[in-house]
């Protein structure tokens, strides 16, 4: 059962900066620690099996970029990432965009996950964001709505020690989306505030168009990020596979490949081999 669930709303002064309204998942705080890679940055695993092997982990406190078309992983890549660290003892923060919280509770129940329980045990919080917030920041500067987005997360962050955090998606956050040029900059500010000021290992996730060959909505996601995982479908002669293509991995020794993954009730994205050797193996 949730422990809480509150809607902070701050009192609107033109001259200041308000906390996002959200509602909150209030839980505990948990103590970690990590191995440092052999480069001296502290290296976050993500728990998701047989990406590790293969990425070697996440650097702590940067961002990475979970990107592909509708209906490709993305939310349960980024669930899996978040179920995976609690059960190492990293607490972690989901930021529901544009789902209702109990759809959302209600399908990770059906698939196997018990957030409710990772709520109480203080390893999981769900922020989601109020009805007015689009609104509410309308035609503001950029560094204002982000302001406002980071310093909700901030103090969830700070209330359960969080390690890690993801939002999905990306792009409802973005009140005046359609000015490429404010939303480049939005993204931009929020990418630099969240690694400068909250320090959680981050994954955002962005939605392309179907067909497109474009790695984010935007533009500029891919550049900012430490990381980019590219989720998609392969059709290989009748068969369809579920990829992942690791795009990029800053200061990671990593190639650029395309490997399948599968979806596992109760586990999440569990990666297989490299789409070239199973397709090689195909009659």
């Amino acid at each position: 059962m949730l422990n809480r669930k509150k809607q902070v709303q701050p009192p609107v002064e033109e001259e200041q900066v308000e906390p996002v309204p959200v509602q909150e998942e209030i839980v505990q705080e948990q103590h970690v620690g990590l191995a440092r890679g052999r480069a001296g940055y502290e290296l976050v695993k993500t728990g998701i099996e047989g990406l590790d092997e293969r990425v070697g982990g996440l650097l702590r406190g940067r961002s990475y970029l979970v990107t592909g078309e509708t209906g490709t992983g993305k939310t349960l890549f980024s669930m899996t990432f978040l179920v995976k660290g609690a059960m190492m003892g990293e607490p972690g923060i989901y930021v529901l965009v544009d789902e209702d919280y109990e759809d959302f509770a209600k399908g990770a129940h059906d698939f196997g996950w018990d957030i409710e329980s990772l709520i109480s045990q203080g390893l999981l919080s769900v922020l989601t964001l109020m009805p007015d917030f689009v609104e509410r920041l309308r035609n503001k500067p950029a560094s204002v709505v982000v302001d406002s987005i980071v310093s909700g997360i901030l103090s969830e962050a700070a209330r359960i020690k969080a390690r890690r955090l993801v939002i999905d998606p990306i792009a409802p956050l973005m009140v005046n989306e359609g000015d490429v040029a404010w939303a480049r900059e939005y993204i931009k500010s929020l990418i630099i505030n969240l690694e400068k000021r909250i320090g959680t290992t981050n994954i955002i996730v962005s939605e392309i168009p179907t067909g497109s060959t474009a790695l984010s909505r935007f533009g500029v996601e891919e550049f900012l990020a430490a990381g980019v995982f590219v989720l998609g479908l392969e059709r290989v002669k009748n068969t369809f596979y579920r990829t992942l293509f690791i795009r990029k991995m800053r200061w990671r020794p990593v190639p650029p490949d395309i490997f399948v993954f599968d979806i596992v009730q109760g586990k999440g994205i569990v990666v297989r081999d490299k789409l070239s050797k199973i397709a090689a193996s195909q009659p």
